[in-house]
């Protein structure tokens, strides 16, 4: 399927927000067992014959940017952890639609890959850092992976691939006394860093929200170190509100639990077996596998996407917001239904 390169009108959904961003998870694995994320050791995995190839994979993109999406990122699980994925970056690579081809990855294998996905076209990389201290990163996943992490970050410096961010989920009590070690690591890298409000998807983790430190917390902790922290003022449905520092240098709050920002969010999500999920928090997606291996034409997924988009009126971390007002905002999921549907998990569906 060859799509010209002209920009289709924007879809909007109900509440006016355009089609613009896909995260795509291409598996739903992961080598790290992050307690914020897949805290336990065994889930009820995705069978492999359901996930979907490569060229589906491109099929279903080249839907999304024929309305209007023109930015993919690649996620999982990890996706590193998908056998030959320079090949679906060289599949992207040729939508002369897509303007950013993203990914974001643990970094453990990270540095045997990156020559391979640079070479395939890949963009840029967003790679997740929680702590500095091999000690904590053992505790945080449960894994003896740290050095990896930080040689695969190196090996994106080496090669000198533009844009490096490096993810941060701040948890009060754990790691909030690193922020400016972190950001001083970043500093030495070339990255700018995103410090992440904890938040509450899933059900697995053990999430409260004493544990969140939020926007207004970091930034006063920063400022304690580094003087003026100012805001920089941008038109962008990116999710970090991006800050500057007295020397130049920028960093990125996420404040999705404390200061949600659902009004301007353009993304949605297709798992690594096709389901289309509208919001991190949604409990229902939508099939694009099964009419895709149907046959059905592209025209008619485009219908099928842009009737489900149009009426979309999802607006999931301000629904948690107002439940947290009324001292009602506890586990999302129930622990027994994540066991029935591996879909309820962010790491199946792209983070």
């Amino acid at each position: 399927m060859t799509l010209p390169s002209e920009t289709p009108p924007l879809l909007r959904d109900a509440l006016g927000r355009p089609l613009r961003s896909l995260r795509i998870s291409v598996t739903d694995r992961c080598n790290l067992r992050c307690q914020y994320c897949m805290p336990e050791e065994e889930y009820t995995w995705l069978p492999r014959e359901t996930l979907l190839s490569f060229e589906e994979i491109e099929t279903l993109t080249e839907v999304f940017t024929g309305l209007g999406v023109d930015k993919v990122r690649i996620t999982g699980g990890e996706p590193l952890l998908r056998r030959d994925l320079p090949r679906l970056i060289r599949l992207l690579g040729k939508n002369r639609r897509l303007k950013d081809i993203a990914l974001t990855t643990n970094g453990i294998l990270l540095a045997e890959q990156i020559q391979a996905l640079y070479e395939a076209g890949l963009h840029r990389i967003t790679v997740s850092l929680d702590t500095l201290r091999p000690e904590r990163f053992r505790a945080l996943t449960r894994r003896d992976s740290f050095e990896r992490v930080l040689d695969g970050i190196q090996s994106v410096v080496r090669l000198g691939l533009p844009h490096l961010k490096l993810d941060t989920v701040v948890i009060r009590g754990f790691n909030d006394d690193e922020l400016a070690d972190l950001i001083e690591y970043g500093k030495r890298v070339g990255a700018e860093v995103r410090f992440i409000e904890y938040m509450d998807v899933g059900g697995a983790t053990d999430w409260s929200m004493e544990k969140v430190l939020s926007r207004a917390a970091i930034i006063r902790m920063l400022a304690q170190r580094y003087g003026s922290v100012d805001p920089i003022f941008e038109e962008t449905s990116a999710p970090a509100q991006r800050f500057l520092l007295p020397d130049g240098t920028t960093f990125g709050i996420i404040p999705s639990t404390t200061t949600p920002f659902c009004a301007s969010c353009d993304r949605s999500r297709l798992t690594a077996d096709g389901l289309w999920y509208l919001c991190l928090y949604a409990k229902e997606g939508t099939d694009l596998r099964g009419p895709l291996r149907a046959g059905a034409s592209a025209a008619a997924l485009q219908d099928l996407i842009a009737r489900v988009w149009t009426r979309r009126t999802d607006r999931g971390a301000e629904e948690r917001k107002e439940l947290e007002q009324i001292g009602a905002r506890g586990r999302l999921i129930d622990i027994d239904k994540l066991r029935e549907d591996p879909h309820l998990e962010m790491h199946a569906r792209g983070g």
